[in-house]
């Protein structure tokens, strides 16, 4: 491990190739948080403190994001999963509540699909299982980006401000395209799984809600009444989030927290 000089409570794990970093946070049941995609774990800044008061909270900078520096491998959800549980064994971890929002969860969902022995809990917030699950002027955006289409946003600023090499942006922006085309549907994947899931949505978000509960209903939510003493309640759960959208929904502490806190705390 060694320390970032831009901020005390950053490190470094060299896992897979590649030097990931992470930030540990307070102190309790270990809680990794993985950001969306094209920024950095400051993307938590509204909801990782208060967290951290609760859960020992790491922070991770995915791989070609933030001041994780991209290298000749290609972008993939599934080797990010990989770096994850990497980094669960590099902490000396058995088990994590794991948390991610749109490429952080999908990263998220790859890593308990892959290493279920290591999620305790899974949070996935505005992340669909499948690529068809989003909108589809989502599906095309996502893959017509140009680095200029970044230029004088705060996106870009922070990875100049924090890349270890800032000049590697267009190839960074290239690479994210690349991947996010890529096609992919984890349903077969999703109704195996054993991990207590919470799925949240926003009600204007980048997936419309009735992916949110096809989703939910891959864990085996919505089949029945819970009944009258929730005999009948699954360990999943899912949350639509009223006025939020995939860009405001992480800053939405107000509406985060009081989903998370009774998940966690399960």
């Amino acid at each position: 491990m060694t320390t970032n000089t831009n901020n005390p409570a950053g490190k470094y794990a060299s896992i897979n190739g590649i030097n990931l970093y992470y930030e540990i946070h307070g102190t309790g049941k270990p809680l990794i948080m993985l950001h969306g995609g094209f920024g950095s774990f400051e993307m938590f800044d509204a909801l990782s403190p208060a967290l951290a008061a609760k859960y020992q909270v790491i922070g991770v900078d995915l791989y070609g994001h933030g001041r994780t520096a991209l290298t000749d491998r290609p972008v993939r959800m599934e080797s990010m999963a990989d770096d994850i549980a990497g980094l669960i064994q590099h902490l000396g971890l058995e088990k994590v509540d794991l948390l991610g929002y749109s490429l952080g969860g999908a990263v998220a969902l790859q890593t308990a699909i892959r290493h279920p022995e290591r999620i305790n809990q899974l949070v996935l917030i505005s992340t669909p299982f499948k690529r068809a699950g989003w909108h589809p002027e989502m599906q095309v955006g996502m893959t017509t980006i140009s680095p200029e289409f970044f230029m004088n946003t705060p996106i870009y600023d922070a990875y100049v401000r924090i890349a270890p090499k800032p000049e590697d942006f267009s190839r960074f922006v290239a690479s994210m395209s690349e991947a996010m085309g890529q096609d992919y549907d984890w349903a077969e994947q999703v109704s195996a799984l054993r991990v207590p899931t919470l799925i949240i949505a926003g009600d204007a978000d980048g997936l419309p809600p009735s992916h949110a509960v096809e989703f939910f209903s891959l864990f085996g939510g919505g089949a029945k009444d819970a009944g009258w003493d929730g005999a009948h309640l699954i360990s999943s759960q899912l949350a639509i989030l009223p006025g939020a959208t995939h860009y405001n929904i992480v800053f939405r502490a107000d509406l985060l927290l009081p989903v998370l806190y009774p998940f966690l705390d399960k």
